[in-house]
């Protein structure tokens, strides 16, 4: 199965740039990425002056001169012949909103977008751009090395939603033999005293509730046999909770969904994924989004 064909990178003419093509580079042989559009969206088209002083004699019109730099990038870091790619140049007075726009007329599967560390920057269009893109969003990591994933955790909820996170882990688990580690984060109810058990009594049934539900979400997968790790939620900042369980058992890549078990419309993020977006400068993240069922909402959210 066909995930992510058409994938729409932003670039930001920084050294953030050259990572990107990079990773992409890597990352396209288990996404499936057939399909490459590097987009570059200013506010004005003028060219910075430290790009100025590098290619002091550009004189083409600036959208071109862009492009230009842009490809001799991917033609400086090898970008594969083999995978079709497009740059796109454009400005507007709100760049969120124009990338967001191209990622629609490009009717992409995914966008890719930088996450800095070190680097100058604030990392403003790329978080707009995980919470408002019409379709699945990969977030990379300035620091982290370039190198397929061999353990990947899967944020769950067991919602219909994670069926199609699952087909995709274990696609990328049988294409790099990579290891799976569901996580699951669970509450005890406020009401629990009034059942007479005590917190601790509670939070079991809650975690082997929780273990019952998985067993039943799982057994409708190829891989059947796996075990979810779960986790006791105390009111703490579930985005930290889960970047720290990914540092204990040395994940490299994260996966989870826009929303869970919601009604709310699934292009936006719900309050777990914003959490670990703000919370994860260190572990690539990716980000499972309705691309068909949230079209007619985009475009109601563009107008507002």
């Amino acid at each position: 199965m066909k995930f992510f064909s058409r994938a729409m990178i932003g670039l930001d003419l920084t050294e953030m740039d050259d990572i990107l093509i990079k990773k992409t580079a890597v990352f396209a042989k288990f996404l499936g990425i057939e399909k490459c559009y590097f987009v570059h969206v200013a506010k004005n088209l003028e060219i910075p002056n430290d790009i100025l002083e590098k290619f002091p004699n550009l004189i083409t019109p600036t959208d071109e001169s862009i492009e230009l730099i842009i490809n001799n990038k991917l033609k400086e870091y090898n970008f594969p012949e083999e995978l079709e790619s497009e740059v796109l140049v454009d400005e507007g007075s709100h760049p969120l909103d124009t990338f967001l726009r191209w990622a629609k007329i490009k009717n992409v599967d995914l966008v890719i977008m930088g996450r800095k560390d070190t680097m100058p920057g604030h990392g403003v269009l790329a978080d707009g751009v995980a919470k408002k893109a019409p379709c699945s969003i990969l977030l990379v990591q300035e620091k982290r090395p370039i190198k397929f994933p061999k353990k990947i955790l899967i944020a769950t909820d067991f919602s219909a939603h994670n069926h199609i996170i699952y087909e995709f882990a274990e696609q990328v688990a049988d294409t790099l033999g990579a290891e799976l580690v569901p996580l699951h984060l669970y509450e005890v109810p406020n009401g629990y005293s009034k059942t007479g058990k005590s917190f601790e009594e509670f939070s079991e049934i809650m975690k082997e509730n929780a273990k019952a539900d998985f067993k039943k979400f799982v057994s409708k997968h190829n891989y059947p046999d796996l075990e979810c790790e779960t986790l006791l939620n105390e009111g703490k900042n579930p985005g930290n909770l889960i970047l720290e369980f990914a540092k204990k058992v040395d994940a490299d890549l994260i996966l989870l969904g826009s929303r869970g078990r919601t009604t709310s419309a699934a292009i936006l993020l719900g309050s777990t994924a914003e959490k670990l977006i703000h919370a994860n400068k260190y572990l690539p993240m990716l980000i499972f989004k309705k691309k068909g069922e949230t079209m007619g909402f985009f475009d109601a959210l563009l107008k507002i």
